[in-house]
């Protein structure tokens, strides 16, 4: 089992920081179906893992020349804000809702989102500059993010391509740098809340080294691969995420049936 949960973390953060997916949009949905913990203790372990990959990656980016703009940085604030936004929604569902429920909804709605991102590259693209609009969008983003329990990369590189005009191989670095900076604030938030006394994070010791190498890898191979193979990959990620959240909500479908009939 331990294993599992580090090779988990490292191929998520190893795609994510590739790709600028972060992780969290892989390691959420296989936690849900490996079913040992519950979607506020999933949704911990999978942010600090996602932070770690974060940290390193966006420290290897800047070494390899990664220039932080004005654009990013407003972009990141509205991120921010967002997430704790998001959290402040996320909240009444977990206590309105059976875990079941809960987890069905996410996964419907994560699915939809990243259907409409898998048409990113169909869409008409626009380059916005308007600094008011930029932050709105990060507000959107972050808020996004943190409902539905991911780092939001797949969300954030398909805005950042769309809306502002990047190539997917540049707006996977950008939304890395975007996704630490949000999921420290949303970590904050819980720590200053509750903290992390009540959850189990014991598996955490092997997935932080996985995040750890994740990060390091991908943020290498992000400067190997051309835009073409980023994108690829982006791509062929997504189908799998799409997948695996169908089949989250329809397994949440079937066990609110078998509870209500027993």
């Amino acid at each position: 089992m331990v294993l599992v949960y580090f090779l988990l973390a490292f191929i998520a953060t190893t795609l994510g920081a590739m790709a600028g997916l972060g992780g969290g949009v892989i390691i959420k949905p296989i936690l849900d179906i490996y079913g040992h913990y519950d979607i506020s203790t999933i949704s911990i372990l999978s942010s600090l893992t996602v932070l770690t990959m974060a940290v390193v990656s966006t420290i290897n980016q800047m070494r390899l020349g990664f220039k932080i703009k004005k654009n990013m940085i407003v972009l990141t604030i509205g991120a921010i804000l967002g997430g704790a936004f998001g959290k402040q929604l996320f909240s009444p569902f977990v206590i309105s809702i059976n875990s079941n429920q809960l987890r069905g909804r996410q996964a419907i709605i994560l699915a939809l989102l990243l259907i409409i991102v898998a048409f990113k590259d169909k869409l008409p693209k626009s380059s916005i500059k308007n600094i008011g609009v930029i932050f709105l969008l990060g507000v959107l983003l972050g808020t996004i993010a943190t409902f539905l329990g991911i780092g939001g990369g797949l969300i954030n590189v398909a805005i950042l391509c769309i809306v502002l005009g990047f190539s997917t191989k540049d707006a996977a670095v950008i939304s890395i740098f975007i996704i630490l900076f949000s999921q420290a604030s949303k970590l904050a938030l819980i720590q200053l809340d509750s903290g992390f006394s009540n959850y189990d994070l014991s598996m955490l010791k092997f997935m932080i080294p996985g995040g750890i190498v994740g990060g390091y890898l991908g943020s290498r191979f992000n400067r190997v691969f051309d835009n073409r193979v980023i994108n690829q990959i982006f791509n062929y990620i997504l189908i799998g995420i799409i997948l695996i959240n169908v089949y989250i909500a329809f397994d949440a479908f079937f066990a609110i049936l078998y509870s209500l009939e027993n």
